[in-house]
Parts: C-alpha cells; structure tokens; sequence
C-alpha cells in the first residue's frame, strides 16, 4: 500500500479486507493508533500486531460511511459498522474516526471512537 490513497472509502476498504499489514503500511514510521479504550499502539509493528490481534476476535467487519469531513490534514468520519462476530451473529456500531496525514499522505495520528462493547456480548 502507498501513500496515495484520498479518500476515506479507500481507508477502510483496507482495514475490511482484514489485511493488517497493509492497514499498518497506512502510517509513517512513528504513527499512532488509539482504538476504541485500547492503549496507543505506535509505529508500524504496533499496528499491525494490535490491528491483526482485533481482527482475530472476528470474523469480518464492514464500514458504512454516513458523513465525512475533511479539513485541512484531518479527515473525520462518521460511519455505521457492521462485525460479523465468531459466533455468527453481527453487531452494529455507530463509530466515529478521526485522522491525520502527512504532506506524503501517510497517517500520523489515527483515532476510533466506540463502543467495543456489543462486538463481544
């Protein structure tokens, strides 16, 4: 994955293909992850063993965007998501997303805010 993606559409067709690697080739070298109440996960060794170790809790995941705003470096993005969980049942969570990049289009700072909660009840 290059630094040339340009829109949010394309960050998260990444992150639901399940491929950590290429969700951590996302950020510069010292990029940071904070998701959901998680500690920061920094740098891409980081966020390809946090990312791979959540994605191995599920089965699958979907992200709807429902709005999206882009200001400057940051983009903000409201989103419904859908995880299908291990048991096979799905749960739907309202997140909201919120990153930073680099004038090379590298993610620098990455934020996801929700409730991790209903993935596991």
């Amino acid at each position: 994955m290059t630094a040339t993606l340009r829109t949010a559409g394309e960050v998260f067709a990444v992150i639901d293909s399940l491929d950590a690697a290429a969700f951590a080739a996302l950020f510069t070298d010292a990029g940071r992850l904070v998701f959901a109440n998680c500690a920061p996960l920094i740098g891409h060794v980081e966020i390809e063993k946090g990312t791979a170790d959540f994605l191995a809790t599920i089965a699958g995941l979907h992200h709807t965007i429902v709005h999206e705003w882009t200001v400057d470096s940051t983009t903000i993005v409201e989103l419904d998501v859908t995880y299908d969980r291990l048991d096979g049942n799905t749960a739907r969570i309202p997140v909201v997303s919120i990153w930073s990049r680099t004038p090379a289009g590298l993610i620098d700072d990455y934020r996801v805010y929700f409730d991790l909660e209903p993935v596991y009840a």
